[in-house]
This record gives structure tokens, sequence and C-alpha cells, in this order.
């Protein structure tokens, strides 16, 4: 391998981390990312993590400002009920694709998508291995959206999931009211498989809704919101 092959991967390897930790809470909202800080953690090269906080900044998941350097991107109230309204309707969308376009495949692929989820979701410390649960979380509604036909409508539909991960983990993590999302997993699939897209957006929709409420009730306690702000910038 050159060595240009081997900073190529190195820079890989730091990106995946970056995104991977800020998706799940690693650092906090507003948290200066330091680009000497984290290339000693990451036993990676500056040059590395510069390149990937770039990335991460041009995906919207680092916040970049001018002579000030990097940050984590803020947690805000309004900014998720936009997101949520908006990933609901582009996934809808994708979803009635989907089941307009189904197949046994297409079908075949959801179900065990699920079971990897139920599995993920019902091991002993859950609690403690969120990521694990997040990736499965995340291929179980891909699964869903996965026929759509438009890897434009993918892609966009990538990058709302992007952004309202660091949310899910979140609620999942502080959750006020208790809440059984295994079943409402498994419901909605058997909607979908059931075939009739009305309902099946309905049950989209009102998923997506209590993580919107499940969030706006957070936001509501005060001990909940000291965790948003750490080592803002100045």
């Amino acid at each position: 391998m050159s060595d240009t092959d081997r900073k190529t991967t190195r820079a890989t390897q730091v990106y995946d981390r970056l995104r991977r930790e800020i998706l799940t809470g690693h650092f906090r909202p507003l948290e200066k990312l330091r680009i000497d800080a984290i290339a000693d953690e990451y036993g990676a090269g500056n040059n590395a993590v510069r390149e990937a906080l770039s990335r991460l900044a041009a995906e919207r998941l680092v916040d970049r400002q001018e002579r000030r350097g990097f940050t984590a991107p803020a947690m805000d109230l309004e900014a998720w009920q936009t997101l949520a309204r908006t990933r609901s309707l582009v996934e809808s969308l994708a979803l009635r694709e989907s089941m307009l376009n189904r197949t046994d495949d297409w079908e075949e692929r959801i179900v065990l998508a699920y079971h990897h989820l139920a599995k993920a979701g019902r091991a002993e410390g859950f609690q403690q291995d969120l990521p694990k649960w997040n990736v499965e979380h995340r291929n179980f509604h891909r699964a869903l959206i996965a026929n759509c036909g438009s890897h434009w409508l993918l892609d966009f539909c990538a990058q709302l999931t992007d952004q309202a991960q660091r949310y899910i983990y979140v609620s999942n993590l502080y959750r006020v009211s208790p809440r059984d999302g295994l079943a409402e997993h498994r419901e909605l699939m058997e909607v979908v498989l059931d075939g009739e897209i009305a309902r099946a957006e309905a049950a989209l929709v009102a998923h997506y809704e209590k993580t919107l409420v499940a969030l706006e009730e957070l936001f509501q306690i005060e001990e909940f919101l000291t965790t948003l702000v750490a080592d803002a910038p100045s």
C-alpha cells in the first residue's frame, strides 16, 4: 500500500469514528472539537482529523465557524420539530413508493431487519449498548423504504436519519415516559406487510410523532437542558 493510500485509509477511519461518536452523543452539543486533542485521542495526524471534520461539516453533522474552528452541532427543540415533520413527509413518500413496488425479497428483508432489531432490543444491558441498537434501528427503517426506486430519495432520507439519530439517541438515554419500542416497530412492520398504504403511512407518522413528543417532554426539564451545553465556543 502506498503512503497516499495509507493516509486515505487513516483519514477514512478517523471520519468513521468521529461520525459514529457525534451521532451517539460522545460529544455534547456545542462542544469545541479541538483537532489536536482528537488527533491525540485517536492516534491520528492533525491533517486526517481536519479532513474528517471538514467532511462532517459538509454533511451538517459538525458546525464550522470562521476562525473559531469546529464544534459539535447544537440540539434545539424548534430544529428538531422541523426535522421530525420533514422526515415524516419524506419517508411517507418513500414508504408509499416501496409498497407500490413491493416484492417478496423486499418483504423478507423487512422481516429480517425487524428480527435483528428485536434481538438488539431484548439484549441484556440494552441501555449500555444503544449504539448497537441504533444500527439495527436504522437498518429497519431503511428496509421499509428500500424499494422506493429512487436513490435520490433514499439519500435524502439517509441525511434526515443522520440528523435525527442524535436526538433519538438522547431520547432513549433520558426517556421520561415509558415506551414499548419493539411493539411499535412490530406493528409498523405488520401494517406495511399487510399492504394498505394509507394505514402504513399513518403508522409511520404516528411512530415518529411519539419520538417528537418524547423529546418535547425532555426539553421541558431543566436538568436535561443543562446537559445540552458544554464547552461552548467563545
